[in-house]
């Protein structure tokens, strides 16, 4: 099983946090929110930290079949 990363742009405040914690995986865009990093590979653990430290729970991690 596979998961996918998902960022609710709406929400994102821009604190920096997922880019911090899982800089192969976020930046913070022109917009200062948060993007996912192209060919970033399979979510890893610093993944699913930075879903947890995320402060406006922006971003989530999805299984898919």
């Amino acid at each position: 099983m596979s998961r996918r990363i998902e960022i609710d742009r709406d929400i994102c405040i821009g604190s920096g946090l997922c880019a911090a914690t899982a800089p192969r995986h976020f930046a913070l865009g022109e917009d200062r929110r948060s993007r996912i990093l192209p060919d970033a590979g399979e979510p890893d653990e610093e993944v699913a930290d930075a879903v947890d430290f995320c402060p406006v729970e922006a971003i989530s991690l999805l299984s898919e079949p």
